[in-house]
């Protein structure tokens, strides 16, 4: 899941110093931009058939684990997403990578969400598997999250806000459900519109 809002990029002074500081900034960007592609490249687009699998419920915490997560963590932060499910990666199990707050990244397996809040809220998602489609989609606004941690502890995660957005969103890639499965009909049918593969004139 990519993040809510653009960043803001600094503004700078119009002297020589600011002409080679905007030179490196717009060096920094074209690499930033070049990470995010290939990142991209990677992850799995609409419509993958993977994205619509279920993925499968880790049994064994072996040695393959913790190099996946690493993977998703460098993929989803390349890409300037907050979250990234294996099957986004073509992988059919049962872990995702996200963000619930800007300073930590939390790797979960065999998630499932046993007490989802009070209320619900409406608001706008994107999705680094559909590039280009932002929609509508209600979300339970606070949750407790449980599942294992790389190493097969327990893990217990009270979230709310994005935090708890981003868990719901991640916990339907695995199985297999997408943004636009969930949102109105107009939404899905103008998101569909962006994703359908365009005729290539000759």
């Amino acid at each position: 899941m990519p993040p809510d809002d653009d960043h803001d990029h600094d503004e700078h002074d119009h002297d020589d110093h600011g002409h080679a500081h905007a030179a490196v900034d717009d060096r920094h960007e074209a690499e930033v931009e070049a990470r995010r592609r290939r990142a991209l490249a990677q992850i799995r687009q609409y419509p993958d058939v993977a994205l619509r699998l279920r993925a499968n419920e880790v049994t064994e915490f072996d040695e393959d684990l913790r190099p996946l997560a690493e993977r998703m963590e460098q993929l989803m932060d390349d890409a300037q997403g907050i979250g990234l499910a294996a099957t986004q990666i073509g992988v059919l199990r049962r872990v995702f990578v996200f963000r619930p707050a800007e300073d930590t990244v939390v790797a979960v397996v065999n998630p499932r969400i046993v007490d989802p809040g009070g209320g619900s809220e409406t608001e706008e998602e994107g999705c680094l598997s559909l590039q280009g489609v932002r929609v509508p989609v209600e979300r339970a606004t606070k949750l407790t999250l449980e599942g294992s941690d790389l190493d097969g502890g327990d893990l217990k995660l009270e979230l709310e806000g994005m935090g708890a957005r981003v868990a719901q969103h991640e916990l339907d890639h695995l199985d297999g459900v997408l943004i636009v499965d969930r949102t109105d009909d107009e939404s899905r049918r103008k998101a569909l519109g962006i994703l359908r593969p365009k005729p290539v004139l000759r």
